[in-house]
């Protein structure tokens, strides 16, 4: 069931609902309506909630009063543009845990992010805390010692034996950086798009990090290593079976500041012409 209502004395039969509905099933007569054998078409994106101008209308059993206001509070644009341009990653951490309230807010926030056929499927797997990380970092360059060992490591990947050799040898952590945290999106591999679904999320999740002081690392090390060398970590860190990893993404305090933005090379723009 939808649960899809609409209060009738609200209500100024506008149409913007059936509209704005992606997959057009609202019907728009005196007030907007389902049909039933149509509600499972419905992709559930709330869509028809969030443009009613008089809040006359509510669907999922969604509470109208607990949806953000939309005020247009946009953050300002220079302010965003000089984000993204000073933004580096991170491979330098400070020891510190960042609070398990700001993780959470972060990562809820970045629940918000689109999916193909708004499956909202995407997991996030997360150590928030240095002592957890430590361990686990421990553990995953054993494993990886283990499978160089055995001859279990592809020869393309060769590399990343190497890495847990400077890891034992001198405590060069290559693969980690010393983070205090790991971020991991996963989704199910019958997704629409997985791998996407994943990397959007994660950058949403960059963007509201690098907002609050906090610094990031795209991973791909962290990624091979799970998926394709060590693939015990997987069972280690809960991921679902049935699941997909998209990315996996180092963050903390940084430990180090850059006072100035790179450079760009340039941007890369084709215009296409269509006659």
């Amino acid at each position: 069931m939808l649960d899809f209502k609409v209060n009738n004395e609200k209500c100024i039969s506008c149409g913007l609902c059936a509209n704005e509905c992606p997959v057009g099933i609202i019907d728009m007569k005196d007030i907007p309506s389902i049909e039933q054998e149509k509600e499972e078409l419905c992709i559930k994106c709330q869509h028809c909630m969030a443009v009613c101008p008089t809040e006359a209308l509510s669907i999922l059993g969604k509470n109208l009063e607990e949806s953000l206001k939309n005020k247009g509070n946009l953050p300002d644009p220079k302010a965003m543009g000089e984000m993204v341009k000073t933004r580096r990653s991170i491979r330098k951490y400070k020891q510190e845990n960042i609070s398990k309230e700001l993780i959470n807010e972060l990562l809820t926030t970045a629940s918000f992010a689109p999916t193909g056929g708004n499956s909202n499927s995407v997991q996030f797997t997360v150590i928030d805390n240095l002592e957890a990380m430590h361990k686990f970092r421990d553990l995953a360059y054993s494993l990886i010692k283990n499978q160089g060992e055995a001859g279990k490591i592809d020869e393309k990947l060769s590399f990343i034996n190497d890495f847990q050799k400077g890891w034992y040898q001198n405590g060069t952590d290559v693969i980690f950086r010393g983070a205090p945290h790991l971020l991991i999106a996963s989704v199910p591999k019958t997704a629409l798009s997985p791998e996407e679904d994943t990397l959007i999320a994660l950058s949403y999740f960059e963007l509201l990090a690098n907002a609050n002081g906090i610094g990031t690392l795209w991973n791909g090390l962290v990624k091979w290593t799970i998926n394709d060398v060590a693939n015990e970590l997987l069972e280690i860190l809960e991921i679902p079976s049935d699941h997909k990893i998209g990315y996996a993404m180092l963050f903390g305090k940084p430990a180090v500041k850059y006072p100035r933005a790179i450079q760009s090379e340039g941007v890369h723009i084709h215009t296409a012409k269509i006659d």
